[in-house]
């Protein structure tokens, strides 16, 4: 690729930050207007890590905007609703009925699941970039409590299958929800067709699985949002090594902090090793970290980009890591693409370009990959992952997606993880 210049950076960092200013709703940044009207949780992760280095203030007040949706169980939701849109999006506050769970907070409307728990790393990218180290150290000694009241809740309802990971109870939760990974587990539920249609939902989702998905969630508040439903009758629930790998990189960010809010590390410390261990004895197979569907008791073979979530981790043993890193850069996925990473594995046959997480680059993921090959020392694999994410959205925009072969915009535009995380990665670029 050709080297760009200053202007063209400074350009696109403009456009980003419009696009970010435009998707502002009061201290929060919704994902994209219309289509996403509402707070998603790794989704406002995502913006505070983009605003790290430039706007400590506006990356905290995203954060606590988040958090003051917290359950009393430590549970960060994965929506927290807007108010005036309220049944804009389905599924909306009527169905989650968050207000009727005593652990709710009182006054704000969330949903009933949670996603990968990314707060503690974006905290963290405050703390280490920001201006002001003491208003970054406010920033920490105010959330802590509740980033470790989250990893808490994490180990202590969502460990069901006794190993010391985190399972999902819902496609949602994982962050990448049309993933092929899901499909099998999906298969073994009943078949669900309810009388609703969304016209955008056929080339989303195949058959009934939108259906299904509503189905479990349904299943789940009915429960009362139940930890020990969970636990004996729920019918999904998956260990999946990217929810996994940035719990773990989540619990050293939460050591890292814990000094600076006059807390002992070690605790975290202990579950990111607890972790590992369980990664590796449970879900590492073949190159690729697996999902393990635990009511069907296997792994899932699919390849798809969540595989390499644990390389996040900089503990994880040499041999993995360069296993990891050497499927990674093959034919199966960087190898054969012209705009890395596709989302599932090319030669697999779910892929498919054009359906989100069944085939299309993110930049999101291509920030987590970035991060892992940086903590790993693979600087070449990093600025290969830099350069051709800023080429995505230089070409297409901030578009949610796009196609891993020719680079065109999928989904929806204006989207603010993509914006938010090209000002991160332009930061870098511009770093010696």
């Amino acid at each position: 690729m050709e080297a760009r210049s200053a202007v063209d950076d400074a350009a696109l960092g403009r456009e980003a930050w419009s696009v970010l200013d435009a998707n502002r709703t009061g201290s929060a940044t919704v994902p994209a207007p219309g289509l996403y009207p509402h707070q998603w949780s790794w989704d406002s992760a995502f913006v505070a890590i983009g605003l790290a280095r430039w706007d400590t203030r506006r990356a905290a007040a995203e954060l606590l905007s988040l958090l003051a949706g917290q359950w009393r169980t430590g549970m960060v939701p994965h929506i927290v609703f807007h108010p005036a849109h309220a049944e804009v999006y389905f599924p909306g506050p009527s169905v989650w009925r968050s207000q009727d769970h005593p652990a709710a907070p009182a006054g704000v409307l969330t949903s009933g699941l949670t996603q990968p728990p990314l707060h503690a790393l974006a905290v963290r990218q405050v703390w280490r970039h920001a201006a002001d180290r003491g208003e970054a150290a406010a920033l920490v000694r105010r959330v802590y409590p509740m980033l470790a009241a989250q990893h808490d809740y994490l180990a202590g309802t969502r460990d069901l299958g006794g190993a010391g990971l985190a399972a999902i109870v819902h496609p949602w939760e994982s962050g990448m929800d049309d993933s092929p990974v899901w499909d099998d587990p999906l298969e073994a539920l009943p078949v669900v067709r309810y009388a609703y249609r969304r016209e955008e939902l056929p080339e989303r989702h195949p058959d009934s699985h939108h259906d299904r998905y509503v189905w479990l969630a349904l299943r789940y508040r009915d429960s009362g949002y139940d930890g020990t439903y969970l636990r004996r009758d729920h019918p999904f629930a998956v260990e999946d090594p990217m929810f996994n790998g940035i719990w773990l990189a989540s619990c050293q960010a939460l050591a890292e902090l814990a000094p600076v809010a006059g807390a002992d590390p070690r605790p975290h410390e202990e579950a990111a090793g607890r972790i590992r261990a369980a990664l590796l004895e449970r879900l590492w197979a073949d190159g690729l970290f697996h999902a393990l569907d635990l009511r069907g008791g296997r792994l899932i073979p699919v390849r798809t980009i969540g595989g390499f979530g644990p390389l996040l981790d900089p503990g994880l043993p040499s041999g993995v890591a360069a296993a990891l890193t050497a499927t990674l850069e093959s034919a199966r996925f960087m190898g054969a693409a012209g705009y890395p990473v596709p989302s599932c594995e090319i030669r697999a046959p779910q892929f498919d370009r054009s359906r989100y997480w069944r085939g299309p680059s993110w930049v999101n993921t291509n920030w987590l990959l970035r991060r892992a090959a940086a903590v790993h020392g693979r600087t070449e694999l990093a600025r290969q992952l830099t350069t051709a994410t800023l080429r995505l959205v230089r070409q297409a925009g901030f578009r949610e997606c796009f196609d891993p072969f020719d680079g065109s915009g999928r989904g929806g535009r204006d989207f603010s993880w993509s914006a938010a995380l090209t000002l991160d990665l332009l930061a870098d670029a511009a770093e010696p």
